[in-house]
């Protein structure tokens, strides 16, 4: 229910645009968030946007990820800008919600994956 795609092979300071659609079902009423794993360590999350647009992201990414969604294409989108060789990883897409602490939570459905390669 939930595709991603975009990744590949890019020189650090160059930019990407991973891309997320989703089942209408999903995305019209999920907060959908984008988690990345990098070789050897857990998975984490990245940032996730809200049905009405409203973003958050984490800390160490804040000023060059971009977390956007598309309502009329289902799609969601993370754009990433002056890679660096450490935002290797494979990102994931999800559906979610936010718990009673405000946290973001997935709630099950997960795209398959995108691998981002970053070469220095």
């Amino acid at each position: 229910q939930l595709q991603a795609s975009g990744g590949g092979l890019v020189q650090a300071g160059g930019s990407l645009r991973l891309s997320c659609e989703a089942s209408r079902s999903i995305f019209n009423i999920k907060i959908m968030g984008w988690y990345r794993q990098a070789p050897g360590k857990q998975r984490e999350l990245v940032a996730f946007i809200t049905p009405g647009g409203v973003t958050t992201y984490e800390d160490s990414v804040k000023g060059r990820f971009t977390i956007s969604r598309d309502n009329a294409k289902n799609t969601m989108y993370l754009t990433i800008d002056n890679l660096k060789p450490e935002d290797t990883g494979v990102y994931y897409c999800c559906a979610g919600a936010r718990d009673l602490r405000s946290r973001y939570v997935p709630e099950g459905y997960w795209g398959q994956g995108t691998l981002v390669t970053v070469s220095s």
